[in-house]
């Protein structure tokens, strides 16, 4: 079924499926046919050489300089590969797929730069995906094609200074006025904040509700009153820029309420379990990178009249590294395969990225570890590995609020 609709669509994989997997080191390193049909198999090798061609080559400068590369446009890049709507029906500029591809293509963009793969999933899944799910035909007709072009950039907002975890505590208040709203607060930790012209934010409509006071806007760059902080100077993830939103007095019309006013919080919490599970391919990603790395290291590096590969100790630090990236891996696709057929479970979508980012974490250690010395330099991208997976633990939800989700939800079915 999958496959004629994916051959009837538009010719969607005349530009997808420009596969030279023989001259591309980037083709998939291990089977991964336990997890993917034929096309969806294709679809990872092409997303992984336009990824290892088009990102991969910037990635040092990336995050050295903090700025995503002037001489090319990546948005653009992307959005010529239609990567950006993947999940957006064709009408719009999408390709109609599921949460398998989309964890596809974050897996490989990631494992070519972390940081852009972090700014792709906060533009194609917090923001493109939010809109396609709870817009209005006006407001996609509006906003999606220019956001799936890839010439306008994505974001949403919803952690503020004082409110990340308890999220439901949020600050920004937006008043009813004649025709609309009235947002005043700031909202923090904004993923792709400073470049970004569509914005979802969350601010409570009615400050004495709760959660069933919070609603969710479409904000666009340049509305009167809304302005961007300076860009956070992050220890990893650098290039993806992050910062906080002001609002002041900013009008917001009444047909940008995205969703029902009072509706914000079901918007948000559906939308969360989403973010985690394609999110989590982040970390599947760099833990390939890590492996990118270190294989063709122990291979040429000798110690003893030999390459350190034929080390016991550096197999066994091997094994773990694989053994992590592949449980992560099967975990992931297996959930988004769930979620493709109408399954989305609150607590495998948590466990999938607390897993995946925790693990992609101690993969990035082992590899320092596998390259001695120069895995501590920055002349090997190791260190900067280890920064982009730190963020894993702490972004889409910490670490401690999964296993809150997790272990609150078994006690439940109980």
């Amino acid at each position: 079924m999958l496959r004629r609709r994916i051959t009837t669509t538009r010719s969607i994989f005349s530009t997808i499926f420009r596969i030279n997997s023989s001259n591309s080191h980037y083709a998939a390193s291990y089977s991964t046919s336990f997890l993917f049909d034929d096309t969806q198999i294709q679809f990872k090798e092409s997303v992984a050489q336009f990824a290892a061609e088009n990102i991969a080559p910037h990635a040092s400068k990336i995050d050295h300089t903090n700025y995503f590369p002037k001489e090319v446009n990546l948005w653009k890049s992307m959005g010529e590969f239609n990567l950006h709507g993947i999940t957006a029906p064709e009408e719009y500029g999408g390709l109609g797929l599921g949460y398998l591809y989309h964890c596809i293509a974050m897996e490989e963009i990631s494992r070519a730069s972390g940081s852009v793969g972090l700014s792709y999933g906060a533009h194609s899944n917090l923001c493109i995906n939010q809109l396609v799910r709870n817009g209005s035909h006006a407001q996609k007709q509006k906003y999606l094609p220019q956001l799936i072009s890839g010439d306008h950039v994505g974001a949403l907002a919803m952690s503020e200074p004082n409110s990340g975890s308890d999220v439901v505590s949020m600050k920004c208040k937006a008043d009813r006025v004649d025709g609309g709203y009235v947002l005043n607060g700031n909202k923090m930790w904004c993923t792709n904040g400073p470049v970004a012209q569509t914005l979802v934010v969350y601010a409570k409509t009615d400050i004495t509700a709760g959660s069933k006071g919070i609603t969710a806007f479409i904000i666009e760059k340049g509305m009167p009153g809304f302005s961007t902080a300076q860009k956070l100077d992050k220890l990893g993830m650098r290039g993806s820029d992050t910062c906080e939103l002001v609002f002041e007095n900013c009008f917001v019309p009444e047909e940008n309420v995205l969703g029902k006013e009072g509706k914000g919080v079901y918007v948000m919490m559906s939308g969360l379990d989403l973010e985690r599970l394609v999110l989590a391919a982040g970390p599947v990603g760099i833990m390939q990178s890590c492996l990118d790395v270190v294989l063709p290291y122990v291979r040429q590096r000798e110690q003893f009249g030999r390459p350190i590969g034929e080390f016991q100790f550096i197999q066994g630090k091997v094994a773990d590294m694989y053994t992590s990236l592949q449980s992560s891996r099967s975990y992931v696709y297996s959930v988004a395969r769930d979620c493709d057929n109408g399954k989305v479970d609150p607590k495998d979508c948590a466990g999938v990225i607390l897993c995946a980012a925790e693990r992609a974490t101690q993969v990035a250690l082992q590899a320092i570890q596998c390259l001695g010395g120069n895995g501590y330099v920055n002349e090997y991208p190791t260190g900067r590995l280890l920064r982009d997976a730190k963020l894993y633990e702490i972004g889409a939800g910490t670490s401690e609020i999964r296993r809150m989700i997790i272990g609150r939800d078994l006690f439940k079915e109980q």
